[in-house]
């Protein structure tokens, strides 16, 4: 089929020089986005790194480690930039002449040492960036006292799970100001040519000396690789280094000073970590040695593949110093002659951009959120390498060669060859994919890059991803653990958005369909292994939500039919037969595959609450409620009454058919539909309407798991604000069960589920996030969508109670936009100028150098709106600019009268490329 239309940019609106970088990197292959924020932020305690025998990939490479260690497959470092494969890195270093360390990268404890997880204990900000990071804008906070490595390890230790966690702020070491403002930026001249501009505040009382290393050093491809040539960096001048790579070519980096010049090799320091002989002379750490102890630690002859300029800046109190650096493909005379009008040039370009995509009724607080969030979904780029064939052969665990190792993790994918730029949660916490977040981001990408969006959902379906039984990777810790199924979703959303500003990518729609398809089957075929309609998953992203680890065997034997799970394949379905809908316009091949899908989601719909009371369905009619099953060994089954997110996932398991679509004209559909209602009545009864007289709005039909009885019930649950309504979004689990605990007693054990509206108070998965009451911002988005579905489909006559109890009715669109209003408002300054994500920390709120950047956390505290978990998770999160934009966009009229192209396209104001 021919799956194109239109590869130009529209020309109805004036292009924005940033845009005119995306679209001459999509259409002429300028390498625009070639160099960007590609470095980790932690690669040491990865799983990539790990070759420990018990596979405790913490302890194998620590961060102690890290400073003389060579790392295998990736590099890290503070506010760096790389080439697309990770072949010549820049990275900003610092020490402040008290630290024991050169502070070369992010500080944070490790899964076991905090009292909740892992956690990084600094303070940065992702402030600015474009898509092709023409311009980027990073902040550290660096102490100017020693910086607190051990009273955060120790305390932080000592704390039990029911306690705060200890931050560096509660160490002291800001008291009085005293620390640096490091802000670094990035302007890109050409493709091939960045500038760098460096600059420090003294934020203290008192006049302060800081060691300023900008450091450029090739990723270590040599070591592993015996006969591969070994780059270089040698000084060629007073302040200038020549990077030399046989792929990458030749590249400059000018230091404005002249500063010192010193050069190492990116070799372990094998004599410190291991007591071993160095095979070099000069090793990783030599800037380190240099700095706190050794000046013979770095090499006379100037030449390695390591290098540094060391700056000494002297700064006085409430002062700045500002050092200019210019890494490009060409040489200068004069690198720094068109330096500041460059940069001013490039940031007048990026508020171009996003005052273009920025809706203008936003206030100056809510375009802050705005353009921050987006700046750290693109800061949070990665370049990720693993080949886990090779990766496997040097565990001796490859299971194709045979092994005694057969405890190492990951042996079913060998096939697996990742090397891409990815989408990462959070550079320090999860410095690796996980497959559902990344279908996340991209909903918040797609405002600033289609092109990277779609690139990233397509990446998980290629085949050196996906098994070649369909599944498709979850994160490296357990590439066959499960995922949430919402990869169509995502899919069908940037496609639509797409389609209504001019631009209707059906190859890529074809591409992701094929495919979506291989891994649909794997769900079926693996996830429901009695045929019967109902889906397990294991913990489907929702970590510690259950009464038991839903990964693990269950402590009661038997096992569990789950109404997440269950709920995600109803969902999946709804979005693949959307896509064969729409295919089915180009090629009538899809008209069968369509009904398959429209077929599977009727039985699934039907397993949820048969006909009948069985006691085996998920669906509770007495408490009007959906919950997990547990099916005993003996045959017997019970739900598990716990009032959580697991039972409000169901409602968005819902799509709207306009009377327009295929389905309707369809004559082969309609026969294949007219045939299964004659066979199976009873199958339709409890489905949302699907008779021809219950037609909505303008003549759409609902295709939901809830109808509207379900409706009612479950949404008096949801905006109760005594459950699940908090005043900060959707709480993952039922504040009821604050003063009602779900317990179940298992030969005298108590298994029991509580509201936590902060951190868990257990270990499961890690005890680093939680899922028993916090506000999540993924699948708050993911009702949202629902709310308005079912908007466009029951109109304006159609209202509830919200909150619950208060006698206020609504609208579903008013709902959806009193939640959006919730939510938005965890981030913006409320009537006391505070931001309730930062809770009671004084300093974030009331400081004029902290207040106004903002952290995008993994979650959120149920009842305050208080920022938990990993603290730069803008990856899902991020997905707040989308909701800032979306109820800016119209009014309520407007989105019931679209269609839902238009709806899509109401959501977004990036004048993509056609």
């Amino acid at each position: 089929m021919t799956a194109t239309v239109g590869k130009k940019t529209p020309v109805s609106y004036i292009e924005t020089k940033e845009q005119r970088r995306l679209n001459e990197a999509r259409e002429t292959g300028i390498p625009w986005k070639k160099w960007g924020p590609y470095l980790s932020e932690r690669q040491w305690g990865t799983v990539r790194e790990d070759y420990s025998e018990d596979g405790n990939a913490w302890d194998y490479f620590s961060h102690d480690q890290s400073r003389s260690r060579a790392y295998r497959w990736g590099e890290d470092g503070l506010a760096g930039i790389s080439d697309d494969k990770q072949l010549l890195c820049f990275t900003v270093s610092l020490w402040n002449g008290k630290d024991p360390i050169l502070k070369e990268r992010l500080f944070g404890l490790t899964n076991s040492e905090g009292n909740h997880g892992e956690d990084v204990k600094e303070y940065y900000f992702y402030l600015d960036s474009t898509p092709t990071h023409s311009y980027m804008k990073y902040l550290y906070k660096y102490p100017q006292q020693e910086f607190p490595y051990r009273d955060l390890v120790e305390s932080n230790r000592k704390r039990s799970r029911a306690e705060f966690e200890y931050e560096l702020l509660d160490t002291g070491v800001f008291d009085a100001d005293r620390y640096f403002d490091v802000f670094v930026e990035y302007a890109k001249a050409d493709p091939e040519d960045i500038l760098i501009r460096i600059t420090v505040h003294n934020r203290g009382p008192e006049k302060a000396e800081l060691h300023l290393l900008p450091t450029l050093w090739f990723r270590n491809t040599w070591s592993w690789n015996p006969g591969s040539e070994k780059p270089s960096l040698r000084q060629i001048a007073d302040a200038t280094v020549l990077a030399s790579h046989a792929q990458l070519g030749d590249r400059t980096l000018s230091c404005e000073g002249p500063p010192e010049l010193l050069f190492t090799e990116n070799e372990s320091n094998a004599a410190r970590l291991w007591g071993q002989p160095n095979s070099s002379s000069y090793v990783k750490d030599a800037f380190h040695e240099y700095l706190i102890s050794s000046r013979d630690a770095v090499n006379p002859d100037k030449t390695g593949t390591k290098a540094a300029a060391h700056y000494i800046l002297k700064i006085p109190a409430g002062g700045s110093q500002v050092v200019r650096l210019r890494l490009s493909k060409q040489t200068s005379a004069d690198p720094f002659a068109d330096f500041d009008q460059t940069f001013s040039v490039r940031l007048s370009e990026a508020n171009e951009f996003y005052d273009r995509i920025t809706p203008a009724s936003l206030s100056e607080d809510e375009r802050r959120v705005h353009r921050q969030a987006l700046a750290g979904m693109l800061w949070s780029k990665q370049y990720y390498y693993f080949d886990l064939d090779k990766w496997l052969e040097e565990h001796h665990a490859h299971p194709l060669i045979g092994t005694d190792h057969r405890n190492t993790r990951n042996t079913e994918w060998f096939h697996m060859l990742n090397s891409d730029i990815i989408s990462m949660p959070d550079k320090w916490e999860y410095p690796w994919y996980a497959a559902w977040d990344l279908a996340f981001h991209t909903i918040a990408l797609s405002l600033v890059d289609f092109d990277f969006a779609k690139e990233q959902l397509l990446l998980m379906l290629r085949n050196l991803y996906a098994h070649p039984n369909g599944q498709i990777p979850a994160y490296e810790w357990n590439f066959s653990d499960v995922n949430p199924p919402v990869h169509a979703w995502a899919t069908l959303f940037l496609y639509n958005i797409e389609k209504e500003l001019g631009r209707s990518d059906l190859r890529f729609l074809e591409r992701s369909f094929q495919g979506l398809m291989q891994n649909f089957n794997w769900w079926v075929n693996r996830k429901d292994p009695a045929g019967k309609n109902v889906f397990a998953g294991g913990f489907l992203g929702l970590d510690n939500i259950g009464v038991f680890d839903r990964s693990a065997p269950l402590p009661t034997g038997g096992h569990l039919d789950q109404a997440d799970g269950t709920a995600w394949m109803a969902f999946y379905c709804q979005c693949m037969l959307e896509i064969a809908v729409i295919l089915t316009e180009y090629d009538s091949m899809y008209e069968d595959i369509a009904f398959r899908f429209l077929e599977h989601f009727l039985w699934i719909t039907y397993a949820m609450d048969r006909i009948g009371e069985h006691r085996d369905e998920m669906w509770d009619e007495k408490d009007g409620f959906f919950y997990d099953l547990l099916h005993f060994p003996n045959g017997d089954s019970m739900r598990l009454t716990v009032r959580s997110m697991v039972g409000l996932l169901p409602l968005c398991a819902s799509t709207v058919l306009e009377d327009t679509s295929i389905v309707a004209r369809s004559p082969r559909i309609r026969e294949l539909v007219e045939t299964f209602k004659k066979r199976h009545p009873d199958v339709l009864k409890h489905i949302a309407p699907a008779d021809e007289k219950f037609i909505g709005y303008g003549g759409r039909r609902l295709l939901s798991v809830c109808n509207r009885e379900k409706l009612v019930r479950i949404l008096a649950y949801m905006l109760d604000e005594r459950e699940f309504f908090g005043p900060y979004g959707i709480r993952s689990l039922s504040k009821y069960h604050l003063e009602h605990p779900f317990v179940f007693n298992l030969n005298g054990h108590d298994f029991k589920v509580e509201y936590l509206p902060a951190e868990s108070n257990t270990g499961m998965f890690g005890g680093n996030s939680n899922w028993r009451g916090p506000v999540w911002m993924p699948v708050n988005g993911l009702i949202l969508r629902a709310l308005l579905n079912l908007y466009q489909f029951y109109g304006d006559d159609f209202k509830v109670e919200c909150p619950t109890g208060s006698g206020n009715y609504m609208t579903l669109y008013g709902v959806a936009k009193e939640l959006a209003r919730r939510l938005s408002s965890i981030f913006l300054r409320d009537a006391n100028g505070n931001r309730p994500v930062y809770g009671g920390t004084r300093k974030f709120q009331q400081d004029p150098h902290w207040k106004d950047y903002i952290l995008f956390y993994e979650y959120f505290h149920g009842d305050n709106g208080a920022g938990l978990g990993a603290s730069h998770q803008t990856g899902w999160t991020g997905i707040i600019a989308r909701a800032l934009d979306m109820f800016a966009r119209g009014t309520e009229a407007d989105w019931l009268k679209v269609s839902k192209g238009d709806l899509a396209a109401r959501m977004t104001r990036q004048q993509v490329a056609g």
